[in-house]
């Protein structure tokens, strides 16, 4: 059987789903949820993202805005990789994500439906859109290890 990082087609369709129906895609007011707002001029991309950690554990990530397909699929596909992860976990998808971007080697099976990005790094472009929220969750568990 051939991966969902071979299969153009289904690639596509995850994508376009993630963009036309993204989860986690509503903020909720509360003060527990570390926040960060992200902007790429390159795509007018612009997106909040929120983060509620809750003893060592992601316990909900949550995002809106205004973004191209890739960066709302981005946002919606990290979200629910991410949720219910340790933070030790999420920092090893993260790694393993930017590692499949660069177009170095990555563990396929820990990203599941995050590899149709696998082939955006040939697409110089699309690099930021498909990154900027992975970057706004890098930096809110970086700023949640220094507390």
């Amino acid at each position: 059987m051939n991966s969902l990082k071979d299969n153009p087609i289904l690639k596509r369709e995850i994508i376009m789903d993630h963009y036309e129906n993204p989860r986690n895609n509503q903020l909720i007011d509360d003060e527990n949820y570390r926040k960060i707002h992200l902007y790429s001029s390159s795509c007018l991309d612009d997106i909040q993202l929120q983060v509620l950690i809750s003893q060592g554990v992601i316990a909900d990530v949550r995002f809106e805005g205004i973004a191209c397909a890739v960066a709302t699929a981005a946002a919606s596909i990290m979200s629910e990789l991410i949720k219910g992860r340790s933070i030790s976990q999420a920092e090893e998808i993260i790694e393993n994500y930017f590692s499949m971007i660069a177009q170095k080697d990555y563990d396929e099976q820990l990203l599941k439906e995050a590899v149709v990005f696998e082939g955006i790094g040939r697409q110089v472009n699309r690099v930021n859109c498909a990154t900027l929220s992975w970057k706004g969750l890098k930096q809110l568990l970086d700023e949640d290890e220094k507390r």
